[in-house]
């Protein structure tokens, strides 16, 4: 049944209202083209969100922004735990005085699983948009998805038969961040205007993109800067966010040839030649702007021993994990050194291992469907909504 069924049947006047809590940076873009989508289709709706820059510019209420929300680890969320149990209260007392017809609830596993549990006993309706690695780790997960959550709407495509293996039916229909790519991708590279944004010299580019929590910025970018002294003949652009204390990116001022671009990770990714990039959506969006790259990942080391001891995959980048086997080079822990950052960065430069990724990046597009996701999975809500 396509989407072309359900554009027919809709009055576009369902008056819907909608509450949606995400709580990192890529679910906020996710969660923004989505409620274009259902804007779209129910002219009437009324939105209510968590999230970020991308969801402001809706014309909806955002009611919690992502630096109240962002805590990576088992320790940080621990050393954050008071915060976390004030939003906790928030979200109840706020969604029961808001009385949505539907919460829909976009990764952010952590927190969301727990309102889930909360909104059931409420009989509230629960949507559930961009599944919690429980394929990875922490498989007990599942039960409560399967008690707590009404619909699962996953984004990869081996998930769906996942899902279906341990009794959930959940909605495929690709991965969004075609969605979010697709017109700047198509778009042709203006490099002049790009360089001359940044008033840095015409060399080709190194992309640094360190994640867009505090922690993971901390830890990661001053190591992924120290390898800049031996590539003078390229400049390191770091992708920066507006939401994050710019005294965050003061390692940027260490070397000549870094520099740091606000809220332009995509445009950043369309101007460059390679990337080193923190472990997450980011590696995929490297890979469709057909950026080589090398991966990091850092976490505080007690968060890290347990992980070691729960997680059950081979890679932690999404584009080695689609593709089943190791593409591009994945640095964990103390292996994210300068040392191994030069010799990997060198490797990307070299012709003959740009062509093998970047013939591997062909067969990772192919994996995903086309763009339009976000409004597949839009009208499949609307759907279940009308027909309850």
């Amino acid at each position: 049944m396509g989407s072309g069924y359900f554009v027919s049947t809709f009055n576009n006047t369902l008056n819907v209202k909608y509450y949606i809590i995400t709580g990192e940076t890529s679910g906020d873009m996710h969660a923004a083209n989505l409620v274009k989508a259902l804007l779209k289709h129910d002219s009437q709706a009324v939105v209510r969100a968590w999230g970020g820059a991308a969801l402001k510019k809706l014309p909806i209420t955002l009611v919690k922004e992502l630096d109240e929300l962002n805590f990576m680890g088992l320790v940080e969320v621990l050393k954050h735990l008071k915060t976390i149990r004030s939003n906790f209260n928030f979200a109840q007392a706020d969604i029961i005085n808001f009385n949505p017809d539907v919460l829909i609830l976009i990764d952010f596993p952590g927190f969301n699983l727990r309102i889930a549990r909360w909104a059931k006993s409420k009989n509230i309706r629960v949507f559930y948009y961009i599944s919690p690695t429980v394929w990875a780790w922490h498989k007990s997960r599942i039960k409560q998805i399967r008690r707590y959550i009404d619909k699962m709407f996953v984004i990869l495509p081996f998930e769906k038969e996942f899902y279906k293996e341990h009794g959930i039916e959940a909605e495929y229909e690709g991965h969004p961040i075609m969605d979010a790519l697709d017109e700047i991708i198509q778009q042709p590279a203006n490099h002049v205007e790009f360089y001359k944004q940044l008033s840095i010299k015409h060399k080709p580019i190194i992309a640094i993109l360190p994640g867009s929590r505090k922690q993971e910025i901390q830890k990661l970018l001053p190591m992924m800067l120290s390898v800049a002294p031996h590539f003078p003949e390229y400049e390191f652009v770091v992708a920066g966010l507006s939401s994050i204390d710019k005294k965050l990116y003061q390692p940027t001022l260490l070397y000549k040839n870094t520099h740091v671009v606000y809220d332009q990770t995509h445009i950043l990714l369309k101007h460059s030649y390679a990337a080193i990039v923190k472990s997450g959506t980011s590696t995929l969006e490297a890979a469709l702007f057909k950026i080589p790259q090398v991966v990091c990942y850092v976490v505080n080391p007690l968060t890290y021993f347990i992980a070691r001891m729960l997680v059950s995959v081979k890679y932690i980048s999404l584009v080695n994990l689609l593709l089943n086997r190791q593409s591009i080079t994945e640095l964990i822990q103390s292996n994210v050194n300068t040392q191994n950052l030069i010799n990997e960065l060198k490797k990307l430069l070299i012709n003959e291992h740009r062509t093998k990724i970047l013939n591997d990046y062909d067969e990772l597009a192919k994996l995903l469907k086309e763009k339009g996701c976000s409004e597949r999975i839009a009208l499949k809500m609307i759907h279940l909504l009308q027909s309850s």
